[in-house]
């Protein structure tokens, strides 16, 4: 493989997801056999009070392998309609595979309410039988839905128009924001390379490419805002229907976590807005300037503006990996080698970076949108902590696998916390130090901090939603500027153009509530890190238990395996500390350099 910056040739091969087949026929097939298989299940209606553990053990078999099938089938389309959202060919197949998958849905709907009506003692019987093992946390977390679940024709209904509501509303959002075109320089490119811009340590590129981002935005904001207006009304909507208490009740309910911890995170984080504050203070001495602009944020201090080659970031990301496990070192290896990996950033492509967990029985895939900055690599090394954490968990199968959002992060933060230590140890200039440093701490402050005050933005549009009614793009843009101030007080310059910059994050359509845990698994996994310093090698059989373990126990039982006590109130407090020493590091680093 050549070692071009741009990474062209690192495209992933999807034919596992269809056992070596290729095409619309071959999903289409699968989408025939997952009908046959949820007529069977169908069969089953009104039998469920009288299952004895066995004979719920084979039922939930039938589930895990109907799971299995209609997985493939919108792994394989979902994925490669994001790799071209321009492709009229490829999203009708997403389209089909929804629908149908929909459909199988509100057939097998009266298994969650039959079951939701069960005993407790009933229950406690059936799921004491190790048969269940496989879906027994899935099962008892599904119960905790029950009074919010509706009557089995409520539930169709809704169900069967999301693929034209919600879900339809994200997928618009989704095409829209992929098909927005940056000017640099003369020639349009994508939003994610305008984006990655603002880390030039010129400042008259950040300043342009700034401008070329908000310009860029603008023709479709009104759109984008009607968009959201919707998915904000529709979920008002639905908590009512539901009897939600909050508009992000139902999210907190899917994380396995109370409003009450939620909010003691989030107060936590807001508690300490005063590191954001001091850390863009001291990087307007460094920069020499008065203060920053929101654009100069994560400006780059190193003092060339490096790229770096893929084959590089490669061998580094797998190196640091290899430092702490050689086993999981082994497993990342085969994100390359199989090609599990799409990475260059394309006309058309889909924004962001994620790795899509597909099936158990198949593995994850990993998508990028390779720019060859530095922080690409930390990227990497992100995104294939989420690939390996669900490869770990593949045995614990399709009931298991995935945890919930609040704990999705630990693994990924931990991959790229352990490769920006090896990148720390190979750098002994002190201006690159700080440089690299400085990274750090803004990649902690943008998961902690800049989520957290997203958290609020979206809590502040729902709530303004309900009582106001439809949000004009002026109020949107006067929520957004308000919840950023808060966290960045009289430190960072907020500019007029960059009130619409909301408008291009996906989680506020696709996942409403999602980005809190960014926060949480940043601190999580920033506590589990400092488990690994302190303990050593002895430290990594617990870690990889935990990603083994999936999401087969309840969030507060998993982190017991590494230490984490996430019960106790206190614990934010100290992963805030973990990010103040980083923050510390940093200012140190500057003043060795003499930058201050």
């Amino acid at each position: 493989m050549t070692d071009t910056l741009d990474a062209a040739e690192v495209v992933w091969d999807l034919s596992d997801l269809l056992d070596g087949q290729d095409g619309e026929m071959a999903v289409l097939a699968l989408m025939d056999d997952a009908d046959r298989q949820a007529e069977a299940l169908a069969a089953e209606r009104g039998r469920i009070a009288g299952y004895d553990s066995g004979r719920l053990a084979r039922f939930m078999r039938g589930q895990a392998e109907l799971a299995e099938v209609v997985g493939r089938a919108a792994s394989w389309a979902s994925l490669r309609f994001a790799a071209d959202m321009t492709d009229p060919a490829r999203g009708a197949l997403m389209q089909k595979v929804e629908e149908r998958a929909t459909a199988i849905q509100t057939r097998l709907l009266w298994f969650d309410l039959e079951w939701a009506v069960l005993d407790d003692a009933k229950v406690d019987e059936l799921l004491a039988d190790d048969e269940l093992a496989f879906a027994a946390h899935h099962l008892r977390s599904e119960r905790r839905y029950r009074d919010h679940l509706l009557t089995e024709p409520e539930e169709r209904i809704l169900t069967e128009k999301s693929v034209t509501g919600r879900s339809a509303w994200s997928r618009l959002f989704s095409e829209l924001t992929s098909s927005i075109e940056v000017t640099l320089d003369g020639r349009a490119t994508s939003l994610e390379e305008g984006l990655s811009r603002l880390q030039s340590n010129d400042p008259a590129v950040r300043e342009a490419s700034a401008e070329a981002v908000t310009a860029a935005l603008a023709p479709g904001l009104r759109t984008r805002a009607y968009v959201f207006n919707t998915l904000l009304n529709d979920k008002a909507v639905d908590d009512r229907l539901r009897g939600y208490p909050t508009w992000i009740s139902s999210r907190n309910l899917a994380n396995e976590a109370s409003d009450e911890s939620v909010d003691a995170l989030v107060s936590a984080v807001q508690s300490r807005y005063d590191l954001p504050q001091r850390w863009y203070r001291l990087k307007a001495r460094v920069l020499g300037v008065e203060r920053v602009k929101d654009y100069d944020r994560m400006a780059s201090l190193a003092t060339e503006d490096s790229r770096i080659g893929f084959d590089e970031a490669r061998e580094l990301v797998l190196d640091s990996y290899a430092s702490f496990s050689p086993d999981l070192a082994d497993v990342a290896r085969r994100f390359f080698d199989d090609r599990w990996i799409d990475a260059p950033a394309r006309p058309g492509k889909r924004p962001g970076a994620f790795c899509a967990y597909t099936v158990p029985s198949v593995h994850p895939y990993v998508f990028l949108n390779w720019t060859s900055r530095r922080r690409d690599v930390l990227t990497l090394a992100h995104e294939l902590g989420h690939g390996l954490h669900a490869y770990l968990a593949r045995p614990q199968g399709v009931f298991h696998q995935g945890t919930p959002l609040t704990l999705a992060e630990t693994a990924s933060v931990f991959g790229e916390t352990v490769t920006f230590g090896r990148l720390l140890e190979a750098t002994t200039d002190p201006v690159a130090r700080l440089a690299l440093l400085a990274e750090n701490v803004e990649g902690a402050i943008a998961t902690v901090f800049r989520q957290t005050a997203m958290n609020r933005f979206e809590d502040a549009v729902h709530t303004a939603r309900r009582d106001e009614g439809e949000l004009s793009v002026e109020r949107f843009g006067d929520l957004w500027i308000a919840t950023q101030a808060d966290m960045l007080g009289d430190a960072v310059e907020l500019t007029e153009g960059y009130r619409g910059w909301w408008s291009y994050i996906p989680h506020f359509i696709g996942t409403p509530g999602y980005v809190y845990a960014y926060a949480y698994g940043q601190l999580l996994a920033l506590s589990v890190y400092r488990q690994y310093e302190e303990q050593g090698p002895d430290f990594v059989p617990r870690y990889l238990h935990l990603l083994s373990a999936g999401g087969s126990l309840p969030p507060e039982e998993l982190g017991k395996i590494v230490g984490c006590d996430l019960a106790d109130p206190g614990f934010w407090d100290g992963g805030l500390a973990i990010v103040e020493a980083q923050l510390e590091a940093a200012e140190t680093a500057a003043a060795e350099a003499g930058k201050i």
